[in-house]
């Protein structure tokens, strides 16, 4: 297995203990970690056992030392992280929902140092040394024109350097404004500004991963008779969605799609499917006795970060050989997704032996002793 490479911002998390909302914990403390989804993953590789660098900029100031020697300690490579004169480390809020209350996302992170950073800051070719895998997000051209033309170009070289590509969609609606705040952009919904910018990106990307909504919010293409609000997918009709993304850009090996049934804040069920272009053919995991069956997750201790786990996953699965097929790939990715429910914060600290586990087959979450 060799070095993988994320790219993207990482923020101070900041959270009221339990279930509490921020209006009944402030004043008074909240719970302070690190977290951004380009992170999350670097983070989870590495804690699974590979070779993995994270690549942003952060201000030159004690917090993001904090944050830098956090990344360092779960093995996290970051000696290509830029130390800014310009901007912030940028904030976001988490209220953890339950039962019929969501979970609720405020974000305070304009001015953030990688919003800040010119494409030309980063030495991609001294990045990609020894790298054989790239990772962004469609999260990190949301903050700023800069940094959507810094992602522009950073799967521009990794193409060139050879590395597989890899994007999650991570439509984020609170942000992708600033084409509003630029004399060089016409004003244009985020939507049509996400899309506009995406395709730019996806035409350098081996992998893309998306969840149930994202495609049709970044790409206009949806699956027919989808209600996700209602917890009811119709999964037969994701391989053609999956077809239709490749259909428009041909060079997508892979497309990975999250399906979560949202029962409620606190019960989803979970899987994914992946779609292997050139063999035309789609997986679904988790499976019993070879039908898709989804983890039902109950109590859900805290969501946030699910994606990034299965990301992760997903990537450690596709550079192990001990995961020898995209279809062992996906069932220890899904697995990873599903333990992540139960941690809290936005890291995946699952082990690899659990997670091993639960794709084999043990869901009963017995004691361990």
């Amino acid at each position: 297995m060799s070095r993988i490479v994320t790219f993207g911002e990482i923020m101070a998390r900041l959270a009221p203990s339990g279930f509490l909302r921020l209006a009944q914990s402030l004043p008074g403390s909240l719970d302070v970690t690190f977290a951004g989804a380009e992170a999350n993953v670097a983070v989870s590789l590495s804690l699974l056992g590979a070779e993995a660098a994270f690549v942003s900029a952060l201000p030159k100031n004690p917090l993001a030392e904090a944050c830098i020697a956090t990344l360092r300690g779960f093995g996290v490579e970051t000696q290509h992280v830029l130390s800014s004169d310009q901007g912030r480390l940028g904030l976001y809020f988490v209220e953890t929902g339950a039962n019929q209350r969501p979970s609720r996302v405020v974000y305070d992170r304009e001015y953030s140092s990688i919003s800040l950073a010119p494409a030309a800051a980063f030495d991609w070719k001294k990045i990609f040394a020894d790298a054989s895998w790239f990772h962004v997000t469609g999260i990190t051209p949301a903050l700023s024109e800069m940094a959507a033309e810094a992602t522009i170009e950073s799967v521009r070289q990794a193409q060139a350097a050879g590395l597989t590509v890899s994007c999650d969609l991570n439509f984020r609606g609170k942000l992708w404004r600033w084409a509003a705040k630029t004399s060089t952009q016409t004003k244009m919904s985020t939507r049509e500004l996400a899309q506009r910018t995406m395709r730019e990106v996806l035409p350098y990307v081996d992998v893309l991963i998306a969840n149930e909504e994202d495609c049709g919010d970044v790409l206009d293409i949806r699956a027919a008779g989808a209600d996700i609000h209602s917890g009811q997918l119709n999964t037969s009709r994701y391989p053609d969605v999956a077809r239709q993304v490749v259909q428009q850009f041909p060079n997508i090996k892979l497309v990975a799609t999250t399906l979560r049934e949202s029962v409620s804040a606190s019960h989803n069920n979970w899987g994914a499917m992946l779609f292997e272009a050139e063999q035309d053919a789609a997986h679904f995991s988790p499976r019993q006795n070879g039908v898709y069956e989804p983890y039902e997750i109950r109590n859900i201790v805290d969501r946030v970060g699910g994606g990034d786990a299965f990301a992760a996953g997903l990537i450690f699965g596709l550079t192990c050989d001990d995961y020898p097929t995209p279809a062992d790939a996906l069932d220890f990715a899904v697995a990873a997704s599903c333990l992540a429910h139960s941690i809290s914060g936005d890291f995946n600290f699952s082990s690899r032996a659990e997670i091993d586990a639960l794709a084999a087959g043990s869901r009963s979450g017995r004691v361990v002793r």
